[in-house]
């Protein structure tokens, strides 16, 4: 089954909802940095929420970029999204192994450690806008909860998921925002606390056999909600060597003429995905000719 995000309201449209199962998704990222099960839940994680928050994204070339440096030893995460919510990531140290914390579970905030949360949003104008806050804890959710609530003054609550199998495979994954819209009465914020405390856990959830409407209809209990849209989201690189190519010749005539006096091939690596691309000292040279004419 595709993995699949719903973007819906509730309590007379004073909600907003977002919720999202991106098992197959954070699976293909496991598999494409061969991540150690810490740093699988950490980039998990942030994956998710990059789903979720490229739904926010209102114009089609719009971009997000989520960006999480600590000092813990998985160094940093970075994540993009588009308003598709086709998103792409990695972890600086895809490598790191951990001991599991004080209760039992993967301990994604030792591995995070403190440090700051940036959220760039890329809309087409002369300066993207970026948001900034210090970690609060480490565990991604929190964090991003903390953002919205400092940096977008939007009181929000964030749960993100991520189960790992003894196989070091993806279980499960997948997470949900709600977002309070002013007008929005207490009579509503009331029911929504409620029916979040009967909630444990978002991989609860998805571990029996909840859908995306599934969990939507447990957060809202006996609210009206209205399902504005269900999409499909993936993992998507977009890189592709025309673009590492225009990206060789942004770097300018010097710069590619000194690359063909040296007389050796050169690679370039795509963090994303982790596709390398050669070019040939000849190759180099066509493209030197192609941008001088």
């Amino acid at each position: 089954m595709k993995d699949q995000l719903i973007r819906a309201t509730a309590g007379g449209h004073s909600i907003r909802i977002f919720v999202s199962n991106t098992k197959e998704l954070v699976q293909e990222a496991v598999q494409t940095h061969k991540t150690t099960p810490v740093a699988s839940a950490a980039l998990g994680r942030l994956l998710t929420a990059g789903s979720m928050m490229g739904a926010m994204l209102k114009g089609d070339d719009d971009l997000l970029t989520l960006q999480i440096k600590g000092d813990g030893p998985l160094k940093g995460i970075v994540v993009t999204a588009d308003s598709q919510s086709h998103v792409k990531g990695y972890v600086y140290q895809p490598q790191v192994d951990l001991p599991l914390n004080e209760v039992g579970k993967l301990d994604v905030r030792g591995a995070v450690g403190a440090g700051t949360l940036h959220v760039i949003r890329d809309t087409g104008l002369k300066d993207p806008y970026v948001g900034q806050i210090e970690l609060i804890s480490g565990e991604i959710a929190e964090d991003l909860t903390y953002y919205f609530a400092t940096s977008e003054q939007t009181p929000s609550v964030v749960a993100l998921g991520v189960l790992i199998d003894r196989d070091y495979s993806v279980r499960q994954a997948g997470g949900f925002i709600i977002q309070v819209m002013p007008g929005a009465s207490e009579e509503v914020i009331s029911t929504l606390e409620e029916n979040l405390e009967s909630i444990s856990s978002i991989t609860s959830l998805l571990e029996a056999g909840c859908q995306t409407e599934d969990i939507l209809k447990k957060i809202v209990g006996e609210l009206d909600y209205s399902i504005l849209e269900t999409r499909d989201v993936a993992f998507v690189c977009n890189c592709s060597e025309e673009r590492v190519e225009k990206a060789l010749v942004s770097l300018g005539h010097q710069e590619l003429q000194n690359m063909i006096n040296d007389g050796e091939e050169i690679e370039l690596h795509c963090h994303f995905c982790n596709r390398n691309y050669l070019f040939s000292v000849q190759e180099l040279s066509d493209l030197y000719k192609a941008a001088k004419n």
